[in-house]
């Protein structure tokens, strides 16, 4: 008997039900996004969450205990390379499921399952949003100037105009320039380079390497002794192909860089 269970048995068998779920889930985290059923999409999610939690510390133990769940090596190199990069800082919550409506043939509910950190488009988004909202507000003394004198009948002149222009600074010029700072200070994004994430290139800029022109001229040697300073979670990584990947983006050929990348898998060359 169930006894209240709320697990959705798909109508398989347990080994069945297994088996599929961990081929799904060495598929989510390859590809990070894949088409199913929203109910499989759920179950789906219940599996994988707790794994990609465990990946945030990688420890002997806690590679036993997900292979013992996936049990595919290529899926373990790259959920604990990239994959644990990415989410190290999100406290859970590490998918996604965006619902494309009913499908041709058995009308069954479809979806799109995908990890969080690895949708760029939104990512972007939000990070537009965020930025919108704490634009500089104009000043509007001018304005109330000009309300002021025309109530008490003083007609308002060009001259008079001109010189509360003149008397405040606009506020579009600040902000640009505060931006430009705040640009400079932060340096490059180098999560942009293929197989560096937040806390590689957290790491990277500790060491003070913060712009892709000094990845670019950093030796493969220094690149690697900072990663092997950090532990053996980091030095596992290859940053043989850095230094071309961070020289295109800091000449701004962005789209020989997407091509470099698309031959890349997790930095290397496949």
């Amino acid at each position: 008997m169930r006894h209240g269970k709320k697990d959705n048995h798909l109508s398989r068998t347990h080994s069945h039900r297994e088996a599929m779920l961990q081929n799904m889930a060495s598929s989510l985290i390859l590809h990070k996004r894949i088409e199913t059923t929203v109910a499989k999409a759920k179950e789906l999610r219940k599996f994988v969450e707790p794994i990609l939690t465990r990946a945030k510390d990688d420890t002997y133990q806690n590679r036993r205990i997900v292979f013992r769940s996936l049990n595919d090596k290529e899926t373990m190199k790259e959920l604990f390379g990239m994959v644990a990069d990415k989410i190290a800082s999100r406290p859970g919550g590490y998918t996604r499921i965006i619902k494309l409506g009913n499908r041709l043939g058995d009308n069954a509910e479809t979806c799109l399952i995908e990890l969080v950190d690895f949708n760029e488009l939104l990512i972007a988004a939000a990070a537009d949003k965020a930025t919108a909202t704490t634009k500089t507000r104009r000043s509007r003394r001018g304005g109330g100037a000009a309300k002021s004198a025309t109530a008490t009948g003083t007609p308002v002149t060009e001259t008079t105009e001109a010189a509360v222009v003149d008397e405040q600074p606009s506020a579009e010029v600040v902000e640009t320039e505060e931006t430009a700072v705040e640009t400079a200070a932060q340096g490059d994004d180098l999560t942009k380079v293929e197989g560096i994430g937040p806390k590689i290139a957290e790491l990277l800029n500790n060491a003070g390497i913060t712009t892709f022109a000094q990845l670019a001229s950093a030796e493969d040697e220094t690149v690697q002794q900072v990663l092997g300073d950090a532990g053996p979670r980091y030095n596992v990584h290859d940053a043989t192909t850095w230094n071309e990947q961070a020289a295109l983006a800091r000449d701004g050929k962005w789209d020989e860089l997407q091509a470099l990348q698309d031959r890349l898998k997790g930095g290397k060359e496949e």
